[in-house]
């Protein structure tokens, strides 16, 4: 498992996400998260690869065909106003970001959001018991 880095600067952090999310990550080249929608008062990175996966595999894969887990960069500094919450679990970290806050946590986004893994429907039918 891969946990949170904090480096100088930055924090490492992580978002499971579906296709449409992605779509307007890559629209926006690939700096910026969309704003929320009405029932997404809260946007939620997480702090560890391995619980990204998770929720990605077991929950965007269902709900939508395929998941990703993207990893970004954000200014450490800024991040102190978001207290960690386990969500379950000693490795289920996230952060709560109020969605009125999301244009502001952007622009303390360092660099770009990348995809690191992805997970499809098809791949997940084709490995499994033969």
């Amino acid at each position: 498992m891969t946990e949170h880095r904090t480096e100088s600067d930055t924090t490492t952090l992580w978002r499971p996400t579906g296709p449409e999310e992605l779509a307007l990550v890559e629209a926006s080249g690939w700096t910026a998260w969309p704003p929320r929608l009405p029932e997404q008062p809260i946007f939620y990175p997480v702090l560890n690869e391995d619980y990204a996966v998770r929720i990605a595999r077991d929950w965007n894969v269902p709900a939508s065909g395929a998941g990703y887990v993207t990893r970004f960069e954000v200014d450490t500094a800024f991040l102190a106003r978001y207290p960690v919450r386990r969500a379950a679990g000693e490795t289920i970290l996230e952060l709560w970001v109020p969605a009125e806050e999301l244009a502001e946590f952007n622009r303390h986004i360092v660099g770009r959001i990348e995809v690191v893994r992805e997970f499809h429907a098809r791949a997940q039918e084709d490995a499994g018991p033969a």
